[in-house]
């Protein structure tokens, strides 16, 4: 029954083509500009970012920046932190989605409202570097590279609603722009500009506004901190794939618990949104394993780590603005390549940084992070820096009060 509900659901899409094509008949205003992230489930990424600089610089930059989400929880916390927010349902919702020229998600149009989203701008803000081939650069995606006609057909509603072409796709720099322009089959529409969620590890010059699981995970991290002067902050993010489970048959967790316990070390969890595992991992429950909210945004607590392990995640590049140690538990790296996709590049030379695949490795690495010697900073330091420049044009300033410019531009209200 729950299959058959999903596959009406699925294709349903299509009864809401004829309302896309009537809202291009609506007026636009381009001092409206929306926000939305994560298929509108979660407030995070570039898009929460840049929506944080609009709403505490509105007045100076003329625009009136609007949140839309399907959890009512995050608009009403929004609502009450004085910002502006509404719900994906609601009146006032599909009214600014039909009236609003400018778009900007992280994945794709329906982050804030496909139907009414005919005769606006759409800008994909993504949701990072990818080290791992994305969109139609990866062969695996049967959804892009489809091996006969049914599959084409089964495509069709997702084709013809969610993943319509956008306008703009942002790429963090020159470097990765043919990259972008190869995934995303959008050659001419590929513009260049930082990404505003690394505002928030470089400056403080946007003002977080933390939902309430977010300000309890940083509460335990400052509780932390103030009792251990010297204690550390590691941050484990493995990315989305099935092999992830083969993390519980390396790990004595018992016995790892015991070791952070002994380097005052606090290890923060943060999985991935949609990880098939989220259920083994929120079981973890040591005093120095602190376990991340899956849907929470993973900026919040990444700005305090002192390391940052991961293995296939594209959040390292973003981490390599902070010149900190980044470790590569890349446990089950040989089977990933296999069966999960292809890389952009080659893995042992983009990863700067020590590679472990067994608890033992991963202990001793994170200690040496934790206190370096002058010889591994300096090896490591000069990788990361080489790689940051590569990935990031214009590192060391900030992107969002760019992005503002670019945006305004493209929509027509520079003018």
């Amino acid at each position: 029954m729950r299959k058959l509900l999903e596959r009406i659901k699925y294709w349903s899409q299509l009864l809401v083509l004829p309302l896309y094509w009537l809202s291009y008949l609506v007026p636009r205003n381009k001092r409206i500009w929306l926000f939305g992230s994560t298929l509108g489930n979660r407030f995070s990424d570039n898009p929460r970012y840049l929506y944080l600089y609009c709403s505490q610089h509105k007045e100076e930059l003329g625009i009136r920046p609007i949140w839309i989400s399907r959890d009512k929880e995050i608009v009403a916390y929004l609502s009450d932190s004085g910002l502006e927010a509404c719900g994906y349902h609601s009146l006032k919702g599909i009214w600014y989605a039909l009236i609003a020229k400018v778009y900007l998600y992280d994945h794709y149009s329906k982050d804030i409202n496909f139907p009414q989203s005919g005769g606006a701008l759409k800008i994909d803000m993504w949701h990072g570097i990818p080290l791992k081939k994305i969109q139609a650069d990866n062969r695996m995606d049967r959804f892009r590279h489809p091996r006969n006609w049914w599959e084409r057909w089964k495509c069709l509603p997702r084709n013809c609603s969610s993943e319509k072409p956008t306008d703009h796709i942002l790429a963090p720099s020159g470097y990765l722009k043919p990259l972008f322009e190869s995934a995303f089959r959008n050659p001419e529409n590929v513009f260049v500009c930082g990404y505003p969620r690394n505002d928030i590890l470089i400056s403080d010059a946007i003002h977080n506004i933390l939902l309430p699981g977010e300000q309890k995970e940083m509460d335990t991290v400052r509780e932390f901190l103030d009792k251990y002067a010297q204690g550390k902050i590691v941050y484990y993010m493995p990315t989305y794939r099935d092999s992830q489970n083969q993390f519980f048959d390396i790990m004595n967790l018992e016995l790892f618990a015991d070791y952070l316990a002994g380097q005052h070390i606090l290890f923060c969890i943060k999985q991935h949104p949609f990880s098939r595992h989220k259920g083994e991992f929120a079981a973890i429950q040591y005093d120095n394993i602190l376990m991340l909210d899956p849907d929470s945004d993973p900026y919040v607590v990444l700005k305090y780590a002192d390391v940052l392990v991961t293995d296939y995640s594209s959040i390292y590049f973003d981490f390599l603005l902070t010149d900190r140690p980044v470790l590569f538990f890349d446990y089950d790296r040989e089977e990933y390549e296999k069966s999960s996709r292809e890389l952009y590049w080659d893995y042992d030379k983009a990863t700067p940084g020590v590679k472990v695949e067994t608890m033992e490795e991963l202990m001793q690495a994170i200690t040496e992070a934790c206190y370096p010697g002058e010889a591994y900073d300096r090896k490591y330091h000069t990788e990361r820096i080489a790689l940051r420049d590569q990935m990031f044009d214009r590192p060391e300033s900030l992107s969002s009060p760019r992005m503002v410019e670019l945006v305004k531009e493209m929509s027509g209200l520079a003018d």
